[in-house]
């Protein structure tokens, strides 16, 4: 495939072009493609059936996929340990109280 070079293009000319390819779920290299054939085959532009997600899905199933284990689910989250010595929701009964956010003393 043949490539090009557009030297001196406006800002303002850059800034819709960007607009236009995300109203259309296409990057800005395809939205230039899709006008240039448009402009050349005299053609209506051809709006993209796939969202970016789907069309990034399928450009890498190629390389296959992996299944990642998924951690077992709890009824009740567990608090992080952060070292501070306490719990901050901690099991009914005694313990000791977490500090205050912003409390230095």
């Amino acid at each position: 495939m043949a490539s090009l070079t557009i030297r001196n293009l406006e800002d303002s000319t850059k800034a819709q072009l960007r607009l236009q390819a995300a109203r259309h779920g296409r990057s800005m290299e395809e939205e230039v493609r899709s006008i240039l054939r448009q402009a050349v085959t005299g053609s209506p532009p051809q709006p993209s059936r796939e969202g970016v997600g789907s069309r990034i899905q399928a450009h890498f199933a190629r390389l296959g996929g992996m299944e990642l284990e998924l951690p077992k689910r709890t009824d009740q989250p567990e608090a992080p340990d952060l070292g501070l010595g306490c719990n901050p929701s901690p099991p009914p009964g005694p313990s000791r109280p977490c500090p205050s956010v912003g409390n230095t003393g």
